[in-house]
């Protein structure tokens, strides 16, 4: 049986729930990031609407180059928890449909629909009824690809936004692939793009018409996977398993700091919030990293895999101030400094250890740090560490 799978994906999501909030910004260029400070300002766009898009803004750019392209812009602060509970709203729509729901982030999802159409009719009926009752729920619009395998579903979501509905029938797959820039390929990132435009390769076409032998000769491995999908071929499933894979925080400092004590009040600061995350979700984890982004944005990123899994801030900030101060170039000044925790064990995992006590008073530390947290808010306490001298 042929499937029919929907990629949704919501139009400029965060953006677009501030206008709906507001309606006095609708129609004008917005951006959801950090403060841009006149230009000055730290930090990144997490998204922006389709009137400052036009401008040149978009999302991960630096809010100080979207503020230099777009000074008359609104700018406001991301409001994750309001964000958060709209998606919640969104994939509940989802699941009237089908429970083959696989998300890949806050605001997008693959959907299997192949046994959904006896109860609400085909590809297309199905995407037309998820558009509708977005908007009558939540306001909010979604461009929604229909297609039979994920990569095509993909593509076409994206390709009328905003509020766009593009089908991939079976039978012209390459008729509709095959005119696109090879920037549409899955996994061909900017150098890969450059190699292809040497070989003369500037269309999913051109790349369909090489013999896979000699795109696996020069591309290895991923050649053949190119091929393929340059011919429309991913069989991959819609996978449900919503195995998190990873925790971790970020800060980027107000101003680029070789302060060692500033520092070293993040790394504790951010080791909080992750070992927070990880208790909360009941996840432990062997793999601890390290992010380091110097002043000119070269970034460096560094782990260490311990023998038994972790969910103790103590211990991970431990771990990540020794990865920091082995790594880090002394006199060198840091924008942004990041912290996380990977290759989880379930979180009720038990081990023995040759200091009982002091694990656990760091777990009775950690325990009440949490029952605050929860009771009364994120900032209402911190270890003092993490704290600036005048704060403490």
């Amino acid at each position: 049986m042929q499937r029919i799978i929907l990629h949704v994906d919501m139009d400029a999501f965060f953006a677009a729930i501030e206008q709906r909030e507001h309606p006095e910004f609708k129609g004008k260029p917005l951006i959801v990031g950090a403060d841009p400070k006149q230009g000055k300002g730290r930090g990144v766009v997490s998204t922006c609407s389709y009137e400052a898009r036009k401008f040149g803004v978009h999302s991960a750019m630096p809010v100080s180059q979207a503020y230099r392209l777009c000074p008359h812009g609104i700018y406001v602060q991301p409001n994750g928890k309001l964000y958060a509970a709209v998606s919640k709203e969104i994939f509940a729509i989802f699941y009237e449909f089908t429970d083959l729901v696989e998300p890949l982030s806050i605001d997008e999802a693959f959907l299997d629909v192949t046994g959904s159409t006896r109860l609400f009719g085909d590809g297309i009926t199905i995407a037309k009824k998820i558009k509708r009752r977005i908007v009558e729920k939540e306001h909010l619009t979604a461009s929604v690809g229909v297609a039979p395998n994920k990569y095509l579903a993909k593509i076409a979501s994206d390709l009328q936004k905003p509020d766009g509905l593009v089908v991939v029938h079976p039978d012209h797959i390459e008729t509709f692939l095959h005119p696109l820039n090879i920037s549409r390929l899955w996994g061909a990132g900017p150098k890969t793009q450059k190699l292809l435009k040497k070989m003369g390769i500037r269309t999913i076409g051109d790349l369909a018409r090489f013999p896979p032998q000699i795109l696996k000769n020069k591309l290895g491995a991923q050649g053949e996977h190119f091929y393929r999908l340059s011919h429309g071929i991913d069989n991959r499933p819609v996978v449900t398993d919503e195995t998190i894979k990873s925790v971790s925080n970020e800060h980027t400092f107000a101003q680029d700091t070789d302060n060692p004590d500033e520092i070293r009040r993040t790394l504790l600061f951010l080791a909080e919030k992750v070992g927070y995350r990880l208790r909360k979700k009941q996840l432990k984890g062997r793999t601890v990293h390290l992010k380091l982004r110097y002043k000119n944005f070269s970034t460096i990123t560094r782990n260490l895999t311990l023998n038994h899994p972790t969910d103790q801030t103590q211990k991970i900030f431990n771990i990540v101030q020794k990865m920091f101060l082995t790594n880090y170039q002394n006199g060198r000044k840091v924008r942004l400094i990041g912290v996380g925790v990977s290759g989880f064990d379930s979180g009720d995992s038990k081990q023995l250890h040759l200091f009982k006590e002091q694990e656990e008073k760091l777990e009775r530390l950690d325990k009440v740090q949490d029952l605050l947290t929860d009771r009364f808010g994120k900032h209402i306490i911190h270890r003092a560490e993490s704290l600036k001298p005048k704060n403490r």
